[in-house]
């Protein structure tokens, strides 16, 4: 008399797959090229450059409100600091600072759009920045240095994408098509979240406080980025497909 034998023992068990392990530092190469290059420059300018090179280095790469007013002589440099000033940086904390919020707000939307496209969009977010601070100073002297205007027009596309990511191909995504501004303004919890950024860029820029930041903070070009790539985003963002997971899974 035989007895009943279990599946588990006439046939071999499948191999459990091992989990994926993620990278600890999962972030897309023109994110860290972008932090390489800025990082690369502070020290630059902190520890290799004399004071006095120092000086020539920030009056000929940041950017200086006055030099396109006509009310300092032309340089050749008016060409580059709208470009240049985004990869300078302050302080250490103004770096740091930059480079983590970059790398929170920057990654989804890299992933998203691919290496080129997001160069461009950093690019032209970071001119909406220096734009909106020349209207409002045309005859400052003060050199504006810093990413922030670039990382806010970050801000502005997740906002665009309502803070949706997908995470099913090992990196993270803005998911999803461009949200339609009429939507955007009545959700709640984007406008909150809209609302307290903006809040907070005025109270730093108005009353000048930001903790570990020395000089004043430039809200003017913060507002300029995240307003450009608010209502500029679809000129960045490729025609939405669905995941390439979901369209092969899919069955007829």
């Amino acid at each position: 008399m035989s007895e009943p034998v279990s599946p588990s023992e006439t046939e071999p068990a499948e191999p459990t797959p091992e989990p994926r392990r993620e990278p600890v530092f999962n972030l897309p190469p023109i994110i860290l090229a972008i932090i390489g290059i800025c990082a690369a420059v502070f020290l630059v300018e902190n520890y290799l450059l004399t004071p006095a090179q120092d000086n020539a280095f920030v009056s000929n790469f940041a950017f200086r409100p006055a030099g396109y007013s006509g009310e300092t002589p032309p340089t050749v440099y008016l060409l580059f600091q709208p470009f240049t000033y985004a990869f300078m940086h302050g302080s250490w904390p103004h770096l740091l600072i930059n480079m983590v919020s970059l790398a929170a707000f920057g990654s989804p939307l890299a992933n998203r759009f691919g290496a080129l496209r997001f160069a461009l969009f950093f690019a032209v977010t970071g001119v909406a920045s220096v734009l909106l601070f020349w209207a409002i100073h045309p005859s400052g002297e003060v050199p504006l240095v810093g990413a922030s205007g670039a990382i806010s027009g970050m801000m502005g596309a997740a906002v665009r994408f309502g803070f949706r990511t997908d995470r099913s191909v090992g990196r993270t995504a803005f998911a999803g098509p461009v949200l339609p501004i009429a939507i955007v303004l009545r959700s709640r919890g984007i406008m909150t979240f809209v609302a307290a950024w903006m809040a907070i860029n005025l109270a730093t820029g108005l009353f000048g406080f930001a903790f570990g930041l020395d000089g004043q903070i430039a809200w003017e070009a913060h507002i300029g980025g995240f307003v450009a790539a608010f209502f500029g985003l679809h000129w960045f963002d490729r025609r939405w497909q669905p995941p390439e997971w979901e369209t092969n899974d899919r069955r007829t």
